[in-house]
């Protein structure tokens, strides 16, 4: 057998391999999306968005609570997590550039990204909950802001460093100060790349169901006060899929349905967003 022939062998079994896997992984991604299609159009009505839970096992009710509760938690750590990590991230591709403090953050900010999220949960448990003695609203933004955060981090600072110097150059000769270069100059050759990192990041935590168990919990009842329990739709979602009544399944697939289109929606829109700006 020539040494030709045997590369195209090894070539054609290698391509096999990795359609097949390819195919495999498909599979059991449709089969899962497929899954939740079927059974969540089945139990989505509008009631679900605009009532309260019914008692345990009776019909009718709804999940408004937990999706008010969940856009309050998520909202909030958007707001606490973006600032945090854009600011970390021009840090690092302005004032730190090259520098060995900037290697090491960039190092523990991937590390942080593979962190699994139970483990922040309890780290936010131990800090922001049991000294106050109750779980609340604030702990599960945190905790969810933590996460965003290191993915916001980089993103920045990957799009920051793809601005070539000579911008800044040529603001500099002009006169302006750095932090107006940064501002007026580099945020807006970086803007779309910032902002699909900031996309990405907010579905990575929507569908976050270990941190919110720790920290926020959950709560039946509809409530805006973040300095006590505050329901969550994916908290709900676990804890009826868990639950002996059937109502509560089929509004936990209802709820899991809308979830994946949210994620699905945000996902869809970064990568438009990215094809858009640098196609």
């Amino acid at each position: 057998m020539t040494r030709e022939r045997k590369r195209r062998i090894e070539g054609s079994i290698a391509l096999a391999l990795s359609t097949l896997a390819a195919i495999l992984g498909l599979f059991w991604l449709v089969f899962i999306l497929g899954d939740v299609l079927v059974h969540g159009l089945k139990a989505l009505n509008l009631s679900l968005f605009l009532n309260d839970p019914s008692p345990p096992g009776t019909e009718g009710g709804g999940l408004r609570n937990a999706f008010v509760g969940q856009l309050i938690i998520t909202i909030f750590a958007t707001l606490i997590g973006v600032p945090v990590g854009v600011l970390g991230g021009t840090f690092l591709a302005e004032y730190a550039r090259g520098r060995k403090i900037a290697r090491i953050i960039s190092i523990l900010s991937d590390i942080m990204v593979s962190v699994p999220s139970i483990v922040i949960g309890t780290f936010i448990y131990a800090i922001l909950v049991r000294p106050l003695g109750h779980f609340n609203g604030w702990a599960g933004s945190v905790a969810l802001a933590i996460i965003m955060i290191p993915v916001v981090l980089r993103t920045t600072e990957d799009m920051l460093s793809l601005v070539p110097w000579t911008l800044r150059e040529a603001a500099f000769a002009l006169g302006a100060p750095y932090y107006k270069v940064i501002t007026q100059v580099v945020y807006r050759g970086a803007a779309t790349g910032i902002l699909t990192g900031i996309l990405l990041s907010i579905a990575r935590v929507a569908g976050e169901t270990a941190p919110l168990l720790f920290t926020s919990f959950n709560n039946s009842f509809f409530s805006l006060n973040m300095k006590q329990p505050i329901s969550s739709l994916t908290v709900t979602i676990f804890q009826y899929a868990m639950g002996p009544y059937d109502i509560w399944h089929e509004q936990a697939w209802a709820a899991a349905f809308v979830i994946t289109i949210f994620i699905l929606i945000l996902t869809i829109t970064g990568r438009l967003i990215i094809k858009w700006r640098y196609r």
